[in-house]
């Protein structure tokens, strides 16, 4: 049996490298799994959602094992496990979905109705997500694991492309479920909330998917200035608090077509402190009447560290009369990665999407991850990707 390392959350504002146990075919209650995989670890990053927890916002136990965004190679197969194979490198989907339930069924693998016994939806090293272990490790077991991953076709080409490829776990999907949920096609005008990993791939998707302006709010100087870097609109809101008026600066109207909210349950207002539906109700006052808002930014139904009673339930101060009156549409939930993940690997590969520069990819090797964890905390303009076996180094 091998040795493994991994990413272990300790309480409110402390993560740490530690020895955790090699997978075994389990389920998290003990199940026998004959339909799962062990990866060995190419890369797995540092989301936003796993920030939340770290920050002590959510009910996160000590002692979980974090990581929902891994890419690996099959070093091991359950015995029902036919379409992989030995050395096949895979990404991993951060919905746990078993493939075979009414809404896996329907692509819909966000939801999964039996990976979780606590609501619907499984996720990897996330909290009330069904207790699977993440894959912020040098090792991982994957589940239901010829339903779930997807294999790249040519292993040399996957590992000159893996910083890009590594995004197809979650970010990337999760930004172009954003994107489409908020109707972006051909000519729209499109704002994004919040310049993080997220917002710049929904805004990458955004331009893609034929958006003719795409901007970008924040707060934060260093964000803004990347995004412009890589080719959108920024739009500082520390200039005005009438946010209509920032996008009128640069298109001329104070409405826009698709609205995507990238932030979530931990937005701030001009106030600098939280206002946890200000981006919500910003949303339905810039988007056009019939117009449509993705929401892809996390909202929980516990926040231990909420400004009010009410935000601690997961309940918002929403203006839903407005968005009643302008006859607006709204979609929200985990993204289901399976849905896209395909063809996004497509456009990377053949260039159309270099997504690794677009959110600021900064590949570190696994034991500096408290470090990546505290960087990214503060701000940095960078997607951190860990390398937990140095196999990413040696194919640069």
């Amino acid at each position: 049996m091998s040795d493994n390392r991994g990413v272990v959350y300790l309480g409110a504002g402390k993560v740490e490298v530690q020895s955790i146990g090699y997978p075994k075919f389990e389920a998290p209650d003990g199940r026998p799994i004959d339909h799962g995989v062990i990866l060995k670890v190419i890369t797995t990053n540092i989301c936003g959602s796993d920030q939340h927890m770290v920050r002590g916002r959510t009910t996160a136990s000590q002692g979980l094992v974090l990581g929902h965004e891994i890419t690996g190679e099959v070093i091991e197969k359950g015995a029902d496990v036919e379409m992989l194979d030995i050395g096949d490198i895979v990404s991993v989907p951060f919905n746990v979905a078993c493939g075979r339930c009414r809404t896996c069924k329907s692509q819909d693998t966000g939801v999964c109705l039996t990976v979780n016994p606590a609501r619907a939806g499984g996720a990897y090293g996330y909290v009330d997500m069904g207790g699977w272990i993440g894959g912020q490790a040098q090792y991982v077991m994957i589940p239901y694991a010829d339903f779930n991953l997807l294999k790249f076709p040519d292993r040399d080409r996957a590992m000159e492309k893996i910083r890009d490829l590594t995004m197809l776990s979650d970010i990337l999907p999760t930004g172009f479920h954003g994107a489409l949920k908020a109707g972006v096609g051909v000519g729209s005008i499109v704002y994004v909330a919040g310049a993080g990993p997220v917002g710049l791939a929904a805004a990458a998707s955004a331009r893609i998917l034929g958006a003719a302006v795409v901007m970008i709010g924040d707060f934060n100087k260093d964000r803004l200035a990347h995004a412009a870097k890589v080719g959108f609109e920024p739009v500082d809101l520390t200039k005005n608090d009438r946010l209509g008026d920032l996008i009128a600066d640069i298109t001329g109207s104070n409405e826009v077509d698709s609205a995507i909210d990238a932030v979530g349950f931990e937005a701030r207002g001009h106030s600098g402190g939280e206002q946890p539906a200000v981006v919500l109700n910003q949303m339905m006052e810039i988007t056009r009447a019939a117009g449509q808002i993705g929401i892809p930014g996390l909202y929980v139904t516990e926040d231990p560290g909420a400004v009010d009673s009410a935000a601690k339930q997961g309940s918002l101060s929403l203006r839903f009369g407005l968005g009643w009156a302008k006859a607006l549409s709204f979609h929200t939930g985990q993204t289901p990665v399976l849905k896209y993940n395909r063809q996004l690997m497509m456009a990377i590969l053949y260039d159309r999407l270099p997504i690794a520069d677009i959110v600021g990819a900064q590949v570190i090797p696994l034991e500096d991850a408290a470090k990546g964890y505290a960087t990214f905390d503060n701000g940095a303009a960078q997607k951190f990707v860990l390398d937990p076996h140095g196999m990413v180094a040696n194919a640069a």
